[in-house]
């Protein structure tokens, strides 16, 4: 028969660009691809021999031959497996959308397609041989026809089949390399590859041929082994490997999936933190197998990102081998398997945080991840309260960590809420005046320090019927709270009297404040701002406007004064007197500025708030008797 050009069907010129151009990130994948399909042509003979012995019975020794000529430039990937003839080159290799493969699998039913455990499509992984080719020759044979085939083509638009003759079953695919793809004929480099992409097909993969081959992989996963079999050093060093750390691993989560969906997981939690935790990608690095065969380590939707510390392997049997990373979203099997490895790994983890004797090291843990491990509070609605269960937190209980059924456990008499107070540093929020009434009556406060509790805090309404309350913001209700001991009650102004200083710097301040009154919580400073109930939060405001995320202007803020502070009670006298609204608006307004600079807010008006305070100064010095 003479050789026959055909033309590749409807727009698979243009696909074959993508493909070769676009669809990978990095060109060696071309040999996972060509491995893949190698070991899906010799398991499908390996099915039909169950039936048909005699198709394998010349060669039964299946394997994957890699031979590199530095010569002619080639490389070449043969197997001995279930091979094509002339109909299926131009079905399968003439169009992207159809598979020879898929249509055999959908001819499978009931215990056929189980006993058929790598089956995949010599499809789409094919064409990514034109990444590293100038042209792709094909020779391949049918097992069970006497006659072979040889197809070829330089991905531009068409290809030719023709016969051919000495050609063993199976197929060999030879790459004719581009120039500056050399490396690809290296000994160390296809190892290499080898190593990284197909290790653990269950086939040998040989360099060479005759007795000089050389068997480039270990044919064994280490996930697929039982637990019992595997040593903790063994543990380690795979950890090593697939997390690139030098670390060891805190905690090793390792199981399988068996039922309608069927995959293994070995997962670690690094005891260091990863260098790219807070990458503004947030993606994790937990390989994606399908069936002992490498996919890629960034299958979105395989885990959230809050678990993206996470490293290791998951591999599973149901996706087609030549799935590619965008095929991956919005898939139904990895939305079902990530389900299933969010509720094992967090189950894991509350074993640990439960573990009295662990407590020490689900610290370290949580100190190193917790930042993370709270983004899935206001995007995991699902698994949200064990993530409550599972979050700890600062407070001013002590200097160790506590958990929410620890503060629950030791809320005062007639409170209803849990207190909390967000900021950049734990020393300066245990300083804000904010805190002066709850320290005094013994109410813990949680103290929050990283970015994302702003978000998730207003995510979530409560834990055990308790809501969460910032201490910056509305009424404090401290006067329904029992404190741990009795309490002098401060000496105070008239409530009049204080009514008319308050009337007073309302007049003054005018719209630079939404309101001002008189404080539950102050207890040791003269004056402090806080968010009216429904308002924004202030340092959730400064996050935002520090991100752009806001607008120009400051929201108006309440301004809260303490009756019972020297210098309030000295202002009531004085507010009494004639002339009273003139003589006190200064101070008025350097009260809201010291509030203001305490909340580590920037002043509207520095100059002003410089001469009123040098003003002040000098009539204190006055006061005191220096003058000159």
């Amino acid at each position: 028969m003479t050789e026959e050009r055909l033309s590749f069907q409807a727009e698979v010129s243009r696909l074959l660009d993508i493909v070769a151009h676009s669809l990978y990130s990095e060109k060696e994948v071309f040999l996972r691809e060509l491995i893949s399909n190698a070991s899906d042509a010799c398991d499908r003979l390996r099915y039909a021999a169950l039936t048909q012995p005699e198709l394998s019975a010349d060669d039964p020794n299946l394997a994957i031959t890699l031979i590199a000529d530095a010569e002619a430039k080639t490389l070449t990937v043969a197997d001995n497996g279930i091979g094509m003839g002339r109909q299926n080159l131009i079905d399968d290799l003439g169009t992207i959308a159809r598979s020879g493969t898929a249509a055999f699998v959908n001819q499978l039913s009931g215990d056929a397609r189980k006993d058929v455990s790598l089956i995949g499509q010599f499809g789409v992984g094919f064409y990514s041989a034109f990444m590293v080719a100038t042209k792709v020759e094909v020779l391949t044979r049918r097992a069970g026809e006497t006659q072979g085939w040889r197809w070829l083509s330089d991905g531009q638009g068409e290809f030719t089949v023709s016969e051919a003759e000495d050609v063993a079953r199976g197929t060999r695919v030879v790459i004719h390399l581009r120039e500056g793809d050399g490396e690809y004929l290296e000994e160390h480099r296809l190892r290499a590859i080898v190593t990284k992409y197909s290790d653990h097909i269950a086939l040998p993969i040989r360099l060479g041929s005759g007795e000089d081959a050389k068997v480039l992989n270990r044919a064994s996963a280490l996930w697929t082994r039982p637990k019992s079999e595997i040593t903790a050093e063994q543990y380690k060093e795979f950890y090593h490997h697939v997390g690139h750390g030098f670390d060891d691993p805190w905690l090793t989560v390792h199981w399988r999936a068996e039922g309608k969906l069927e995959y293994t997981s070995l997962l670690f939690v690094p005891s260091m933190k990863p260098f790219d935790l807070f990458d503004p990608k947030r993606v994790h690095r937990v390989k994606l197998y399908v069936r002992r065969v490498f996919i890629t380590e960034e299958a979105e939707g395989l885990l959230p990102p809050y678990l993206r510390f996470l490293r290791g392997v998951v591999d599973s049997e149901d996706l087609p081998l030549n799935v590619s990373r965008e095929m991956l979203q919005n898939n139904p099997v990895v939305s079902r398997i990530k389900t299933g490895l969010v509720r094992r790994v967090l189950g894991d983890l509350a074993k640990k945080s439960d573990d009295a004797e662990a407590a020490a090291e689900y610290a370290t843990f949580w100190e190193n991840f917790g930042a993370v491990m709270k983004e899935g509070l206001y995007e995991d609605f699902e698994n949200r309260d064990t993530l409550l269960k599972l979050a700890r937190f600062q407070s001013t209980h002590g200097d160790g960590l506590v958990s929410l059924e620890d503060y629950v456990g030791r809320m005062k008499e007639g409170q209803d809420a849990i207190f909390l107070i967000t900021g950049d540093d734990r020393e300066v929020l245990l300083k804000s005046p904010q805190l002066e009434g709850f320290k005094a009556r013994g109410v813990e406060v949680l103290l929050l320090t990283d970015p994302v509790d702003e978000f998730w805090v207003a995510a979530v309404s409560s834990f055990k019927d308790k809501s969460f309350k910032s201490v910056t913001k509305g009424g404090a209700d401290l006067a329904k709270i029992k404190p741990s001991e009795p309490q002098p009650e401060p000496e105070k102004p008239a409530e009049g009297d204080v009514a008319t200083l308050v009337a007073l710097f309302k007049t003054t301040l005018g719209d630079a404040v939404k309101d001002v009154r008189v404080s539950e919580r102050l207890t040791d400073s003269a004056v402090c701002l806080v968010a009216d109930d429904g308002d924004m939060d202030m340092h959730l405001e400064r996050l935002l406007r520090q991100h752009k995320q806001l607008g120009a202007g400051m929201a108006k803020r309440v301004l809260e004064i303490n009756p019972a502070h020297g210098l309030i009670k000295r202002l009531v006298a004085l507010a009494k007197a004639p002339g009273a609204a003139s003589s006190l608006a200064d101070v008025a307004w350097l009260l809201l500025d010291q509030a203001r600079i305490v909340e580590g807010e920037q002043l509207p008006d520095p100059t002003g708030f410089s001469r009123r305070l040098a003003a002040f100064l000098e009539r204190g010095v006055c006061d005191l008797g220096l003058a000159a």
